[in-house]
């Protein structure tokens, strides 16, 4: 009976592991379809990833106040 429940609980933590892989992957493939959409995806990355920005554009970088007593 032991052998059952430890087999049970197994089965319980590889289902969980899959359908966190399984979310990965839709994701994965959504961003690979946005990339292949055109150039609109690979600027939004260039832009937040690397900070990308166009000639005669103002980069503006907002930042919070690091003393919030609230």
């Amino acid at each position: 009976m032991d052998e059952y429940r430890s087999v049970q609980n197994n089965i319980q933590i590889q289902e969980r592991a899959n359908a966190e892989l399984e979310l990965r992957n839709q994701q994965m493939y959504a961003e690979i379809n946005d990339l292949h959409g055109g150039n609109e995806a690979v600027e939004e990355r260039a832009r937040s990833d690397l900070g990308l920005i166009k000639p005669n554009e103002t980069f503006f970088r907002i930042v919070g106040d690091d003393n919030d007593d609230s």
